[in-house]
């Protein structure tokens, strides 16, 4: 096999992994969210808004809470921003030979695989397009966040029907749903960027990469509710 065609096979496989993985994290999360890391804060996530709501001097304690992760959502949107900004210069610099034509190889011996300038284009387009979508998350979930630090400050006498702890649970979970999907974007960007340097250190990255996610995506202790923990006492007693 010619290290050119090492793009077409390593590169493929490589995102099939990890886009499989994620499939099978997001199926595991519908139908058995006590067991992965996602699913057990979402449900907490839940609890803590009921809690904060159900006693007014809470309101202080909910909104520092809720403007923390504004902040870190904030920092991490600017990060996007700055590193399409980076790579937007790259692309348009003559340092890395993408805008003065031709079909020359860049890299040298350096990188083994297609070292074509218009794959070299390909690759930094793939990390825009991963920092971009990151940058767009992010800012949805400091929207859901904005609204969230409304409604968990509507005292429960005004509550209007649908201003519920389990309805604004809900879209605190949506908020953290498009942070974790912001961090996702970034974790896809790393083996895209390893890819500059060939398809080999993409595809280990991408294994790697899927090996660490596991371990932190995964619950090895689910969470039992207070009559599943009763029942494993009685168990264990009996």
């Amino acid at each position: 096999m010619e290290k050119k065609e090492l793009d077409l096979v390593l590169v493929p496989i490589g995102l099939v992994i990890m886009v499989s993985y994620h499939v099978w994290l997001f199926y595991r999360i519908k139908r058995h969210p006590k067991t992965t890391v996602l699913g057990i804060n979402a449900i907490n996530r839940v609890a803590w808004v009921k809690a904060m709501m159900s006693d007014p001097e809470n309101g202080i304690l909910a909104v520092q809470t809720l403007r923390n992760s504004i902040m870190a959502a904030t920092l991490l949107s600017t990060m996007a921003v700055m590193l399409s900004s980076l790579i937007v210069v790259l692309m348009t610099s003559n340092s890395v030979g993408l805008s003065s034509g031709g079909n020359s190889e860049y890299g040298g011996g350096i990188v083994y695989g297609n070292s074509s300038k218009l794959l070299l284009s390909i690759k930094f387009f793939a990390i825009l397009l991963c920092a971009l979508t990151a940058f767009l998350l992010f800012a949805q979930s400091v929207r859901y966040s904005n609204h969230t630090g409304v409604l968990i400050n509507v005292p429960f006498k005004n509550q209007a029907p649908t201003i519920t702890p389990e309805y604004v649970g809900r879209i605190m979970n949506k908020g953290s749903d498009f942070w974790s999907l912001g961090w996702r974007a970034y974790y896809f960007s790393f083996p895209l960027f390893l890819w500059i340097f060939g398809p080999i250190p993409m595809f280990l990255c991408c294994v790697v990469m899927v090996f660490l996610l596991y371990f932190l995506d995964i619950s090895n202790h689910p969470v039992l509710t207070r009559a599943e923990a009763q029942n494993a006492e009685n168990e264990r007693s009996a």
